[in-house]
């Protein structure tokens, strides 16, 4: 049996709509559906990782650009004074959807620790 497409994946494959905010070959950022902050952005790799714990060496370059186009949004929505970037890794730590995907949360006080 085949394994059951993430959302994160159907959105990639155009299936279910999302408000794009960036795309690139490696990559897709959308708005959150359920914002926990004024910005909520979640910023997640086309290629189809589940987390953390799966990204390989080769991977590098990719989790790198990631990383690069969540700065790039921050400066886009005005987070110049600051946000915060969240990446949960498996249930433990808060993973619901297991297609890694960075949060870019801003325009709000964000206190720590974060919960």
């Amino acid at each position: 049996m085949a394994e059951e497409k993430t959302i994160f994946a159907r959105i990639i494959d155009g299936e279910i709509p999302a408000d794009i905010v960036h795309s690139d070959d490696h990559c897709i950022a959308f708005r959150d559906i359920n914002p926990q902050a004024p910005v909520h952005i979640l910023v997640i790799p086309r290629k189809p990782i589940a987390s953390l714990f799966d990204a390989t060496p080769e991977d590098r370059e990719l989790l790198g650009h990631l990383m690069l186009v969540v700065r790039d949004l921050a400066l886009k929505e005005g987070l110049d004074d600051g946000f915060r970037t969240v990446l949960n890794t498996g249930a433990g730590g808060g993973q619901e959807v297991f297609h890694l995907h960075f949060h870019l949360l801003g325009k709000r006080k964000l206190t720590w620790p974060p919960g």
